[in-house]
């Protein structure tokens, strides 16, 4: 639902707080604190249900509430001692008394996010699906290591992500070949292969200039096509992306996780024992929530072989473009969140400091994939839409 109180609007489906067109950066537990006292605003909600409903089972302090309670008051102008809004009831807990208005979430029409799935054929007679949903100006996604077209629209991990910026845009993405909808048995799986299946879905889709958005793997991949066809590339925009993959960083810690890694996968991948992908899942989200991490495990079984998965990660891992960073010749985004257990933030900045003019946000999280509850979350759509409005 939205709701509005005053000039201020709150949006759970955008996950989103205004003050007028403003968008407030709001830290996740505090969204969540003023989400659950807004729909309650009806009666006193106690600090013990607070803790119930938005801790589910983790022990923490009262000090920890009572500083959530002081930044949500503050992200809508009120305070302790005036409480025109939160107020605090002796002994009971906390009441939201602004006059509330309701209204549906303002999201696209259902129709514009209903996905198409199509194929298109690539080198060597490769299928690879693809899928357009949305309207607006075109903007492509790259294909990166794991994805499913169905099963990502629907998860908790990527669904927010693509939904919001179907909104916004004509979202094109695909599936990898090896991977997800795409051919899983095929004979070449090669960095210049997946590149070859980028410009095949761009020409099936009918592009002739769109933004290219490049996440983790898929980074590399839109540099080497941003480079080969500027004059279809309008912008480009890369998140927890590296020019160099592991093996090609010079250090023996580096090679030697990216071995131990290849060795883990062989073993463990396709065994119904969830703790090897569990290692994975560690490394990418975890900041993840119990949901998250389950949904990512299952991706990982569902979405390819062990023997793909390994050579799409041996391809990550030897790839590197930094010859064809300072030939980069469009507006670029480059944001990386800081703690990236799986590729360092250093490997973000090095990539930016190799275009010439692109712009580095370095973001808040230690999630490889970002999520809605991570505390860089909101920056990441301000960047990303303030970038592509310019």
């Amino acid at each position: 639902m939205r709701y509005e109180f005053g000039a201020y609007a709150i949006d759970t489906e955008r996950v989103e707080l205004r003050h007028g067109s403003k968008l407030l950066n709001v830290e996740p537990q505090v969204f969540d604190v003023l989400v659950y006292l807004i729909r309650n605003h009806d009666r006193v909600v106690s600090g013990g249900e607070l803790f119930d409903a938005l801790w589910v089972g983790r022990v923490v302090s009262m000090s920890t509430l009572t500083s959530r309670i002081t930044a949500a008051r503050k992200a809508i102008g009120d305070n302790g001692i005036g409480q025109n809004l939160i107020k605090t009831i002796h002994r009971r807990g906390y009441r939201f008394i602004g006059e509330v208005k309701e209204a549906p979430e303002a999201s696209a029409p259902a129709n514009d996010l209903l996905q198409e799935i199509q194929f298109c054929i690539s080198g060597n007679g490769v299928h690879i699906a693809y899928a357009r949903v949305g309207s607006g100006p075109p903007l492509v996604k790259a294909g990166n290591w794991l994805s499913h077209l169905e099963y990502d629209w629907e998860s908790p991990v990527w669904s927010p992500m693509l939904k919001w910026i179907a909104s916004e845009h004509e979202l094109i993405r695909y599936d990898t070949r090896g991977n997800g909808l795409s051919d899983r048995d095929v004979e070449e799986i090669s960095f210049d292969a997946l590149v070859r299946d980028l410009e095949s879905v761009a020409d099936a889709a009918g592009l002739d200039r769109f933004v290219l958005f490049g996440i983790s793997q898929g980074a590399a991949v839109s540099i080497a096509y941003a480079e080969k066809h500027p004059e279809r590339v309008s912008k480009l925009v890369i998140y927890g992306g590296f020019a160099r993959g592991t093996c090609e960083r010079g250090t023996a810690p580096d090679a030697a996780e990216a071995e131990a890694s290849v060795t883990l996968m062989r073993t463990g991948w396709g065994q119904e024992n969830p703790a090897f992908r569990q290692v994975f899942t560690s490394l990418f989200m975890p900041s993840g929530t119990p949901e998250q991490m389950q949904w990512f495990i299952e991706l990982q079984r569902n979405t390819t072989t062990a023997e793909n998965a390994i050579r799409t990660r041996l391809v990550s891992d030897n790839l590197n473009v930094t010859e064809l960073l300072p030939r980069i010749s469009m507006p670029t985004l480059v944001m990386h969140c800081r703690e990236d257990a799986v590729q360092p933030f250093e490997e973000g900045r090095l990539l930016a400091a190799g275009i010439p003019g692109a712009k580095f946000m370095g973001l808040k999280g230690n999630n490889h994939l970002i999520l809605e509850s991570d505390p860089g979350w909101h920056q990441f759509q301000e960047e990303f839409t303030a970038f592509l409005a310019e």
